[in-house]
């Protein structure tokens, strides 16, 4: 009896780590049109719990056209590509720029905007990167 509960939990958490894997996705889908919403880290716990949950979806993420190279670059130790990078940062200051001119009134919530645009850029910046070859 002991034995059947053990495999009904085992199936339950790989449905779960399967559904977060698809938020995690989700998410990281998000994140490369929302600035503060970072896309790597949303893709790299995808891969995790992928790989805990189905080879299938595992097997899809790392051959997908536009998120295999990253996770595959991460896992090498690559790095990020200076192109990401700058394309990165640039958006994130268009945007925090914007929303300091023209979205946020409080004095308050525009420090903590540049607060975090200052941390963020620091994080991208202090992560390894490569040059792309063409």
């Amino acid at each position: 009896m002991r034995q059947k509960y053990e495999i009904a939990d085992v199936a339950m958490k790989r449905v779960l780590f399967a559904l977060l894997g698809i938020l995690s996705v989700i998410l990281a889908v998000v994140g490369i049109f929302v600035p503060l919403l970072p896309t790597v880290p949303f893709l790299l716990l995808a891969a995790y719990l992928f790989a805990k949950s189905s080879v299938t979806m595992y097997n899809w993420l790392l051959s997908n056209r536009w998120f295999g190279k990253i996770i595959r670059d991460y896992k090498e130790g690559k790095g990020v590509p200076v192109r990401i990078k700058v394309y990165s940062i640039t958006l994130l200051w268009l945007m925090i720029g914007y929303s300091i001119l023209y979205a946020v009134e409080s004095q308050t919530m525009k420090i903590v905007l540049l607060i975090v645009g200052i941390a963020v850029t620091i994080h991208l910046m202090m992560l390894k990167s490569y040059r792309e070859e063409r």
